[in-house]
């Protein structure tokens, strides 16, 4: 049974870590009607403080306080004086100048606890004694119970001194959370703080706990998409960048791996260290999801294999070096990106690409040795020096599975992760990572960390039509990004409507040395006579909309049996999509990405076929 108000208690114990809890001799306090428990409320979030009768009464009524506010307040006091008992000393709860004083014992209220032990703990910290500091920390977050007064937030004043005790509470549970990493527990950190960081995810230095954790628990991609995610929620909620410090880790975390103690092997001496990958991309968006599939595919087993697909333009390769970075610590015998094509888009031949690495991947200390003349040869003597090495090779933008097959180590610790605008269906045993577009959020921040969030600020709108005109494909917004970086006068929603304008969009992809339409030409090359000529044909389709498999049918002029096959063709190599997910054949949507879509009408454009499609079954 509940105490009666009457009771003189000799032993309180009362609460606000959590809904507001009182005690007296192990029995529960009835602690009155919501207007005394909101008076209670705030008393004790201010113990040992006198609060003003103005902050008590706009606790109780924030809106418009009744003529008797005063005389009722005065109500509410007695009762809850008479309720609390008189104490030790002084009178608990007395009037004084500044208000009313509510006096606690550290031993009564689990807020004064709390403040003993996170002191005592921070003091410990900054005296060298991490474990006693580690402890008392935790000690003073267990006294929490849940969201603090959560059953009084309804009144704006007791939320505002809710909101300032759980700034407290979050406090602590950073310096906690360093204080662990010191200390090498990593992996009890990322777990605590996953909830917290949620619940909060602009406290930077909250994230940049967690992010460490991650990053110490061997979670690299999980431990980058803390940062990304808090650098696009600043910019789209308050338009800023993270802090200088917190930038120089993200950085520092892509350039050396792993901190702390580390579980990678040792280096042999003689082995190949070093890291030939081109540098990572500073502005690398999104990709989080893909990010996490390609680090738990290479990252156990022996022999792992991963193709990216995806069509020209979506960033395969930068997402390949940016998991390549991220990588390190697993592969201590280096990390080689090798391109299997030639600057015009040509294969290049195997003897050459496996010249190549035997150069960048043989002993330091050794003599060169005559490649052998048979490639088949080589290729096995590439395969045979692979073996007991960790070593992780890239191979970039792959014609087709015979520019590949010969390089697989096939076993051993050794990984490959091959970029292709194929998907490579030939090649068994890999794990296969589609690589869409951007989400449209990802796509403005990615233009926006181009041309300064700022700027796309002014006129968002225009922003999100350029990047919807970019297909949101990376590399074109990319291009579009660093031209109206150039072009500073040039407002957003003029070069809008210059890419909205199919006859001027790709003329519009152009920075410098770098276009569009070049690497939409490498895409065009890599097709069959029959599907340039199915892809000019589709091309006439509605700009930007879904097709069913009888328009397909239609504008191909072919049956619908021989035009699926043709949509099954281009989808390997990118061409088509299709975004509705797991249907049958004839109930799928399929699409042509924008920027194919108007390269290919350019293209139809300039060499039209009207004759018959042919006889490919």
């Amino acid at each position: 049974m509940p105490l009666a108000p009457t009771a003189a208690p000799t032993r309180l114990r009362l609460s606000v870590l959590g809904p507001l809890t009182g005690g007296a001799d192990g029995r529960p306090l009835a602690l009155g009607p919501l207007k005394q428990r909101l008076v209670l409320a705030v008393l004790l979030s201010r113990a040992n403080t006198a609060v003003p009768v103005d902050l008590l009464t706009d606790a109780v009524w924030p809106e418009e306080p009744p003529r008797t506010a005063r005389k009722n307040l005065q109500v509410y006091i007695c009762t809850l004086r008479t309720l609390l008992g008189r104490g030790d000393g002084p009178d608990r709860l007395a009037h004084s100048a500044g208000g009313y004083l509510l006096r606690a014992a550290e031993s009564e209220l689990d807020l004064l606890q709390f403040r003993a032990l996170a002191r005592a703990g921070r003091a410990a910290a900054d005296g060298g004694a991490l474990a006693p500091a580690a402890r008392l920390l935790r000690q003073a977050l267990d006294l929490w119970q849940g969201p603090p007064l959560a059953d009084l937030r309804s009144s704006p004043a007791v939320d505002a001194e809710a909101r300032r005790l759980e700034a407290r509470c979050l406090g602590v549970h950073e310096d906690w959370a360093e204080t662990e990493l010191e200390l090498g527990n990593a992996t009890a950190v990322a777990e605590e703080l996953a909830e917290p960081a949620e619940r909060h995810p602009l406290r930077e230095r909250l994230q940049a706990a967690r992010m460490n954790a991650l990053h110490q628990s061997g979670r690299q991609a999980e431990a980058l998409a803390v940062y990304d995610t808090h650098r696009q929620l600043l910019a789209r909620e308050l338009g800023l960048e993270p802090s200088p410090a917190l930038t120089a880790r993200y950085r520092e975390l892509l350039a050396r791996g792993r901190t702390g103690p580390s579980t990678a092997r040792p280096e042999r001496a003689g082995a190949a260290h070093g890291v030939l990958l081109p540098a990572d991309t500073a502005d690398f968006t999104g990709r989080t999801t893909e990010l996490r599939e390609l680090i738990d595919a290479l990252g156990e087993g022996a022999g792992r294999v991963a193709v990216l697909s995806g069509p020209a333009g979506s960033g395969k390769t930068a997402l390949a070096v940016h998991a390549g970075h991220l990588l390190a610590d697993r592969f201590p015998d280096g990390r080689v990106l090798v391109r299997l094509r030639t600057g015009d888009g040509a294969p290049r031949p195997l003897p050459e690409v496996l010249a190549e690495l035997a150069s960048l991947t043989g002993r330091p200390d050794a003599a060169p040795a005559p490649a052998p003349a048979d490639p088949g040869r080589a290729a096995a003597l590439w395969r045979a020096s692979l073996a007991g090495r960790r070593m992780l090779l890239v191979l970039d933008d792959a014609p087709d599975e015979a520019a590949v097959r010969e390089l697989l180590p096939g076993h051993g610790p050794s990984a490959v992760l091959v970029t292709s605008r194929s998907q490579l269906a030939g090649l068994a045993s890999v794990h296969r990572v589609t690589v869409p577009p951007l989400a449209p959020g990802e796509a403005l921040d990615l233009l926006g960390r181009i041309v300064g969030t700022g700027r796309i600020g002014t006129d968002r709108a225009a922003a999100a039509r350029i990047v919807d005109a970019c297909g949101l494909l990376p590399l074109a917004v990319r291009v579009a990004g660093t031209r109206l970086a150039v072009l500073r006068h040039l407002p957003l929603a003029e070069y809008a409507a210059r890419l909205e304008d199919p006859a001027g969009a790709l003329d519009e992809l152009v920075a410098g040395d770098v276009t569009v339409r070049a690497r939409l030409d490498s895409g065009w090359g890599d097709l069959t006579d029959q599907g340039r000529l199915a892809l000019a044909r589709l091309a006439a389709l509605p700009l930007s909309l879904l097709f069913t498999l009888p328009e397909a049918a239609t504008a191909l002029g072919r049956p619908e049996r021989l035009a699926l096959r043709t949509l099954e063709s281009l989808t390997d190599t990118g061409a088509v999509t299709s975004p509705s997910g797991e249907v049958t054949a004839h109930a799928a949507l399929y699409a042509l990405p924008r920027l194919t879509h108007l390269h290919a009408r350019e293209r139809a454009a300039g060499a039209v076929d009207d004759g018959p499609f042919g006889t490919a079954s």
